[in-house]
């Protein structure tokens, strides 16, 4: 009776972890597309990529926003009115990683709601 209670046990973990990767992966595409329909592709890359002309992207990769801004209090707000209204062209944090001077206002692309989402998706990249 033991035996088949830990199996119990074990079975009903294997599919709550296999909701939840699904639900995550769900989650997933769902900002991938909003990101998407909002042109922040243009951009911006989900990994960081090494250019072969040693060119840098216009954009920093999400990864690497992630790297900085995931355990920073408020980052998640901060970085959705930066999607929304632009960052300072003389402010640029990611000198020598992005050759875009700044990000110009995305409102009228993507809404806030959407632009929250996104970012929340950015911070749990790994």
């Amino acid at each position: 009776m033991k035996r088949r209670t830990q199996i119990c046990l074990l079975a009903s973990a294997l599919m709550f972890a296999s909701t939840a990767a699904l639900a995550q992966s769900s989650a997933d595409d769902a900002a991938k597309k909003i990101a998407a329909n909002a042109g922040c592709f243009t951009c911006h890359s989900i990994k960081h990529q090494e250019s072969k002309d040693a060119g840098l992207p216009v954009g920093p990769a999400w990864q690497d926003v992630s790297l900085q801004y995931r355990d920073k209090p408020g980052a998640a707000d901060f970085l959705t009115r930066i999607v929304l209204e632009g960052s300072n062209p003389y402010a640029s944090h990611w000198k020598n990683k992005a050759a875009g001077i700044a990000m110009p206002p995305n409102a009228v692309a993507i809404s806030e709601s959407n632009a929250r989402q996104v970012v929340f998706w950015i911070l749990s990249l790994r």
